[in-house]
């Protein structure tokens, strides 16, 4: 379940277990969290339970450090109740909220309006005006409001500590792959299918366009990816395209995707495309048959790396 207000959560939301955090991603280190917070829940016989929030508080309080983010609150949330999150809050982050010094904040938020028993957050949180609150004061107000606090150590994977800035990092430099392995889930961009300018139908290859929710792009460039049809089962591997299309001229980021299989059916509304390995920067060609050659050739990468992987099936 979804709630999007203090007041719309007031008497619902406990007695509850919590995580607080903006999960940007919901990386490797965030699902450890909500793992371990669905593990206290069952242990108490309380609700897992995760607050997050809407816009990004740097929206807020520190505009001109605003991140391009990985992915929007609804993916967060879907995500975090795939994890076994029985309740999520996507609290407006407004500027009341930022005043709150973190007392009042733990008190009339947390324990009168969430009805928190335990609160499960990352040894690095901050929160209150001027993210004045750490772990120990947020302990020392469970005290006094009756909920016991737990802080759970960053998780360091392949030598670096997993964060949502760190991933985005990687995502931009084009290193999919590794930004993958630190969300535990492919890098995916998704959103409506639209118009393209017809282009690649009539010179190279048809594609499908997609006008990505997200901030954070891949590094321009070619990718093997896989595509799915968000409003139905179908799957399919395939090829994606992020750049500016120069040997036609382009001015226009896109995002475009040449299934390996057929459509086999009605072009989907929505799609999401996950990005699995960067195979080549984009560049120009002197012509249209160069280019298309080139794609074919890309994906006949793909095709082999998705027969050793077995991750392209269409269903």
């Amino acid at each position: 379940m979804i709630f999007r207000s203090i007041e719309e959560a007031a008497g619902r939301f406990g007695p509850c277990v919590l995580t607080i955090g903006n999960f940007d991603g919901v990386h490797a280190g965030h699902r450890r969290i909500l793992r371990r917070v669905v593990e206290v829940a069952r242990e108490r016989g309380w609700k897992p339970s995760a607050l997050t929030f809407h816009p990004h508080p740097a929206c807020i309080v520190a505009p001109q450090r605003v991140p391009l983010l990985l992915s929007t609150p609804e993916q967060r949330a879907a995500t975090m109740l795939q994890e076994g999150i029985e309740q999520v809050l996507i609290l407006p982050f407004t500027r009341e909220i930022s005043l709150l010094e973190p007392s009042e904040f733990a008190g009339r938020v947390l324990s009168q309006a969430l009805d928190a028993r335990a609160i499960l957050v990352g040894d690095n949180f901050r929160f209150g005006h001027r993210h004045a609150g750490d772990t120990q004061l947020l302990a020392r107000l469970g005290d006094r409001f009756g909920f016991i606090v737990e802080a759970i150590p960053a998780l360091r994977l392949r030598g670096r500590v997993v964060s949502s800035s760190e991933i985005r990092r990687l995502v931009a430099a084009g290193n999919v792959s590794l930004a993958g392995r630190l969300l535990e889930a492919p890098f995916a961009l998704q959103g409506e299918v639209v118009t393209g300018q017809g282009i690649g139908s009539k010179q190279t290859v048809p594609t499908l366009n997609l006008a990505a929710q997200t901030g954070v792009l891949p590094a321009l460039g070619v990718y093997i990816t896989r595509t799915h049809d968000l409003a139905s089962q179908r799957v399919w591997p395939s090829v994606s395209n992020v750049g500016y299309r120069p040997t036609f001229g382009g001015d226009e980021l896109t995002v475009e995707t040449f299934l390996l299989n057929p459509l086999d059916g009605a072009t989907p509304p929505s799609i999401r495309v996950d990005f699995l390995l960067r195979l080549r920067p984009e560049r120009k060609f002197p012509t249209a048959g160069a280019l298309k050659a080139q794609i074919l050739r890309d994906a006949a990468r793909a095709r082999t790396y998705f027969g050793r992987t077995d991750r392209g099936v269409t269903r």
